[in-house]
């Protein structure tokens, strides 16, 4: 079996009274998307910072690309991209030369960080863009060049802290695409991001973090089915017949309903699906309940999220 491309044992972060990593366990391998999510101020951040050499644990052990965090810093960094919430891009500069800047930092020789360059703008389909100055961007061009430059060394393992923050639905597919061909290529990703759908679309693993520590991992299918293999919805005409859609649903489903009154939604897991699906339709016509949709799911992360970390509002 190929060598983890990250590993973390027993990592340990305090401020002040603050214990932000308490005995963080993390295991990520090589080419995969890996996702970390968690509650608002769960420790997903201060782990980034301890796996990118910008921050010293307390304690515990960390290892990036097969080089000791501690022990071998400078190994790291030239084997990991970072890409954060913010664009690292010159807006004054076009996108061609703030990569030939990148380029010249990281050490690369004028030609040879022209080449690069221009084999970025080409992998991110920037080059018919890319002499022109990055003000003129979009915003999802704006994170595709930033991804980009997070790569001018061709590291090993890129992490991505939210990276589509702030970009509408065309910005945040356009970097999904860039995500899932660096993936593709053998380039290993970790990716937080406080967008559950966005983990599920891209991450083939995923380590859930709460107060500092990991509380569940694995693929979104697997933590799925924590909670239940599938869900019916039931969305009535009236707000009125909530609870007896409820109060049916849960006995066709032989568990608790849960209700929405604002949506006039209720929703229940169920075993057999389709026997349930098939029992429901006929009782809910004959105790006059007009349903407006009912719908067989699988479960969704943000309800994985809610389960798992107790919290009433789902964020990362």
């Amino acid at each position: 079996m190929p060598a983890p491309a990250v590993v973390a044992e027993n990592l340990r972060k305090r401020y002040g009274e603050t214990q932000a990593l308490d005995g963080l366990d993390l295991t990520v391998a090589p080419g995969a998307v890996h996702g970390l999510l968690g509650p608002n101020g769960a420790g997903k951040t201060t782990a980034v910072r301890v796996l990118t050499t910008l921050l010293r644990p307390d304690s515990g052990h960390a290892s990036v690309a097969g080089c000791d965090v501690l022990r071998q810093p400078a190994d790291v960094r030239q084997k990991i991209g970072l890409v954060g919430q913010n664009a690292a891009v010159d807006e004054l500069l076009s996108g061609r030369q703030n990569l030939v800047m990148f380029g010249r930092l990281y050490h690369l020789g004028v030609a040879a960080a022209r080449r690069r360059a221009d084999e970025l703008l080409e992998r991110f389909r920037l080059a018919d863009t890319g002499g022109k100055p990055v003000s003129k961007y979009s915003g999802g061009m704006r994170r595709r060049l930033d991804l980009a430059a997070g790569l001018i060394m061709a590291p090993a393992v890129l992490f991505l802290d939210e990276p589509t923050t702030g970009l509408d639905p065309r910005g945040r597919n356009d970097v999904w695409d860039a995500v899932r061909s660096l993936a593709a290529g053998g380039t290993t990703v970790v990716l937080t991001t406080q967008y559950l759908e966005e983990a599920d679309q891209l991450a083939g693993r995923i380590s859930v973090i709460d107060h500092g520590r990991v509380i569940a991992e694995g693929t979104p299918d697997s933590l799925k089915r924590q909670i239940g293999a599938d869900r019916i919805d039931v969305v009535v005409r009236h707000t009125a017949d909530v609870p007896a859609a409820a109060a049916l649903l849960a006995r066709v489903a032989g568990a608790t309903a849960e209700t929405l009154p604002e949506q006039r939604r209720v929703s229940a897991p169920v075993r057999d699906r389709m026997a349930a699906l098939a029992a429901l339709v006929p009782a809910l016509t004959a105790e006059g309940i007009d349903a407006e949709d009912v719908v067989l799911r699988r479960p969704t992360l943000d309800e994985v999220f809610l389960q798992l970390t107790d919290k009433k509002e789902v964020v990362a």
